[in-house]
């Protein structure tokens, strides 16, 4: 429960109409209630404003709400998600090392840790303090893992992985399997091992099913503050710079360079060794075979610039009729070409 006021203090926004009363949750635009906070950030959701029975509303300046208490920031789905925050309160209790988890002797557990029955933690690794590691976490050997991670039911770390601060595993990631390396060998192939590691720095999160393969040799590393969805594959030995969010079902092929800030889609894909810049917008089934320069959205498989892309769509579907109109065109030429040589004789 928080006044209105304190909420405008914890986002930066300015209250308009009464900042006394009390808020104890936030809801949906077309379910809000009294004692509701809502938020309004797509157009579209105008109409439900005149019915909305909500307490207060988060709105962007510019926008009329007569008679509706309001608290305005630039960024209102920014504050949504902050007030969010503050209102839900700890979402996950500390509970200790429960019965059922298995500790190596030689791990080194930071202060405040909860972790649940099925869990193994190898040995030599070192947990910081405040973490919450869910039921059936395995953890091998020599294993680093900062303050204030959330590692999900079912998350698999292997050996010699580095995990930052504040770092998120949702239910069934896995780092440090192997990268796909074989050498061919005549008609079969030899495995090389893959004896390098992951590095996950601060404020990093991981969606479910997540698979970074660790490296050939040295470091496959995704760099703060990188936001990953469910399901995707980050192949041996690459690099993500900071801030890029990335969409699920993405693939991302083996000693790529991602620059920082990129945005990838749902179902991209980046071959191996290439490198994109920062700023870099891949839209979703967007692929990129070659290298791109960065501040810049591509499309497309292969991946071009999106305003050429938007062009060359509106011929895609014309594509059977055109092919036909020039098959034409050609026979036509021909025969006025014969006709030409007849006259010339």
């Amino acid at each position: 429960m928080a006044t209105l006021d304190q909420l405008a203090r914890l986002v930066g926004a300015q209250v308009v109409g009464d900042g006394r009363i009390e808020i104890s949750r936030i809801r949906t635009i077309d379910q809000a209630g009294t004692g509701d906070l809502t938020f309004l950030t797509n157009p579209k959701y105008l109409p439900y404003l005149e019915k909305c029975q909500a307490s207060a509303v988060i709105m962007a300046p510019g926008t009329e709400a007569p008679g509706k208490n309001l608290l305005v920031c630039p960024n209102p789905y920014l504050a949504f998600a902050k007030i969010l925050t503050e209102l839900r309160g700890e979402a996950y209790p500390y509970v200790g090392i429960l019965p059922g988890a298995v500790v190596a002797p030689s791990a080194k557990i930071g202060q405040n840790v909860s972790i649940y029955p099925g869990c193994v933690v190898g040995d030599n690794v070192v947990i910081g303090d405040n973490c919450m590691i869910f039921p059936n976490v395995v953890i091998y050997a020599d294993v680093r893992i900062g303050s204030d991670c959330l590692i999900h039911a079912g998350c698999l770390i292997r050996e010699q992985t580095q995990i930052g601060n504040r770092v998120i595993l949702q239910p069934g990631a896995i780092l440090g399997s192997d990268g796909f390396g074989f050498a061919p060998d005549g008609e079969a192939y030899f495995k090389i091992p893959q004896v390098g590691i992951v590095v996950l720095e601060d404020d990093v999160e991981l969606g479910s099913c997540c698979c970074i393969d660790r490296a050939a040799l040295g470091e496959t590393r995704i760099k703060k503050g990188c936001k990953i969805d469910n399901m995707v594959h980050v192949a041996h030995n690459v690099e993500i710079g900071g801030d890029s969010v990335i969409a699920a079902q993405t693939g991302i092929a083996g000693s790529s360079r991602i620059g920082r800030h990129a945005t990838f889609g749902g179902q991209s894909a980046v071959s191996g060794h290439v490198t994109l810049g920062d700023n870099i917008t891949l839209a979703g089934k967007g692929g990129a075979a070659q290298n791109l320069d960065g501040n810049q959205i591509y499309s497309g498989t292969p991946a071009i610039p999106h305003k050429q892309w938007l062009k060359s769509s509106l011929v895609f579907g014309r594509l059977p009729e055109m092919r036909r109109e020039i098959s034409a065109l050609q026979k036509r030429l021909l025969e006025l070409e014969d006709q030409i040589k007849e006259l010339n004789r």
